[in-house]
């Protein structure tokens, strides 16, 4: 599935770096066998970024319905909930074998420096958002202890909900601006998570819940950051791993730039369950609304474990 790139294209790549931190990117994918042989894709994908958009053109994926206006294709129905295996082998853990270099990413500068300027926009459309704040407004219950991971300005909490849940909610995310205008935060910390030697700075067994939102497909350590939100959860506490197809390309991890969404729940799944956290119950779900089978809009999945 490796391709190599013309310097012609080369310098597409490079002026699409130069300009996407204004934009948000559709992830697009490789053609892949059927659902069943997602451990085979995740072993297959690399850093070539084979799948990077280039004028109009979309590599053709495994999903099945294709969007008229941008031209990438969709899951289907019931797609993404049958991504998760209903068992997990583990001695087929993809990740034991797999090389940094799938983790690697377009531009390998500090994360500090791409978030330093705070971006007070939403990263999906106004459906999008619509439904990630009500499936949030369920998934949280009386008086929760919760962390949003990779935090900003919003945390798709409705203040209503905040106050008649009696929530206390944490952020940790990249940059101060975006956290402090967060009025749903109670607290708030700064933190790279892709430095190697990062750890959530809270206690072991803090939260009930966790959210990850539009966020999981920038993270170069994603197992250890499982791990570490294994750690911080109560017993029987839930996380839940929201995402789009919508992402900042230069910073998403050559894993996931070369996937489609179907591939993405599982890769989600796995990180979940191949952490080390003792993950059970993985879900995952399709968000998205549609009008008959066609996707309105940026789509939205989730993901959710329990922690044992």
């Amino acid at each position: 599935m490796r391709k190599m790139f013309s310097k012609a294209t080369v310098r597409v790549i490079a002026a699409l770096i130069a300009i996407s931190d204004l934009s948000v990117a559709p992830a697009v994918a490789f053609s892949h066998p059927d659902a069943t042989s997602r451990r085979n894709v995740i072993d297959a994908l690399g850093t070539s970024f084979g799948a990077l958009v280039v004028g109009s053109s979309v590599a053709p994926a495994n999903a099945s319905i294709k969007d008229p206006k941008t031209g990438i294709l969709l899951p289907s129905e019931g797609e993404i909930e049958a991504a998760i295996p209903t068992s997990w082998d583990d001695d087929d853990n993809p990740f034991v074998s797999m090389g940094k270099d799938k983790f690697g990413r377009l531009d390998s500068a500090p994360d500090s420096e791409f978030y330093a300027d705070p971006r007070f926009v939403e990263h999906v459309d106004e459906n999008a958002v619509k439904s990630m704040t009500s499936y949030i407004d369920q998934f949280l219950e009386q008086d929760d202890s919760v962390l949003d991971l990779c935090s900003s300005w919003t945390s798709h909490i409705s203040p209503g909900t905040k106050d008649r849940l009696n929530l206390k909610v944490s952020g940790l995310g990249m940059n101060q601006k975006e956290l402090e205008a967060n009025t749903i935060l109670a607290d708030w910390a700064v933190l790279d998570l892709n430095k190697a030697t990062a750890k959530l700075p809270y206690d072991d067994a803090s939260f009930d819940k966790v959210l990850c939102q539009l966020s999981i497909d920038y993270l170069t350590r994603p197992l250890d950051v499982m791990k570490e939100v294994s750690r911080v959860l109560k017993p029987n506490g839930k996380v839940a791993i929201l995402f789009s197809n919508r992402l900042f390309i230069q910073k998403a991890v050559g894993l996931w730039t070369g996937a489609d969404d179907i591939d993405h729940a599982y890769t989600v799944g796995a990180y979940l369950h191949f952490s080390g956290g003792g993950f059970e119950d993985i879900k995952a779900r399709d968000l998205s609304q549609r009008k008959g089978k066609l996707i309105l809009g940026d789509p939205l999945y989730f993901v959710t474990a329990v922690k044992r």
